[in-house]
């Protein structure tokens, strides 16, 4: 059980360090292209708000929900780092994992970031949060998995 826990923080802190490797820039990389535009209307073109909850506004810094797969891997993420976490709450797990994104968006300080999924991801057991070693598994699993490009 011991190596299970020093398997999953290794991997975490790789994660953690990859975070400062990417670029800042909106450019995408050389011999890449960018996705295509959404052919979903914006609200603006419309002319009335969207009622899909998944349709973000680009500037609130929230991501859009999940594609079922990502859903999936995102909770196995979280239930590997300790059942409590989802503790059989599926939606609440992944609003705050998209609330997590949006406080990373413009926090790139991890130390600030695991603070904040410290405060943010709590248990019936853990009121005060899992911890700074957990913490940072779930900011790994949360970039991961919901928003890579934060």
């Amino acid at each position: 059980m011991r190596r299970h826990h020093v398997i999953i923080a290794l991997t975490g802190a790789g994660l953690l360090a990859l975070t400062g490797c990417g670029s800042d820039s909106d450019a995408p990389a050389p011999g890449k292209t960018s996705a295509p535009a959404s052919t979903v209307p914006s609200p603006a073109q419309s002319g009335r708000p969207s009622a899909d909850p998944s349709a973000v506004r680009p500037d609130s810094g929230l991501p859009p929900s999940p594609a079922p797969a990502q859903r999936a891997a995102y909770l196995a993420a979280l239930n590997t780092i300790d059942p409590e976490i989802v503790n059989g709450k599926d939606d609440k797990a992944v609003s705050r994992g998209l609330d997590q994104c949006q406080s990373m968006k413009g926090e790139k300080d991890p130390a600030k970031r695991v603070a904040g999924a410290n405060q943010r991801f709590i248990g019936p057991h853990h009121p005060a949060g899992f911890g700074p070693v957990k913490s940072a598994l779930i900011v790994a699993a949360v970039q991961a998995n919901l928003c890579p490009t934060y």
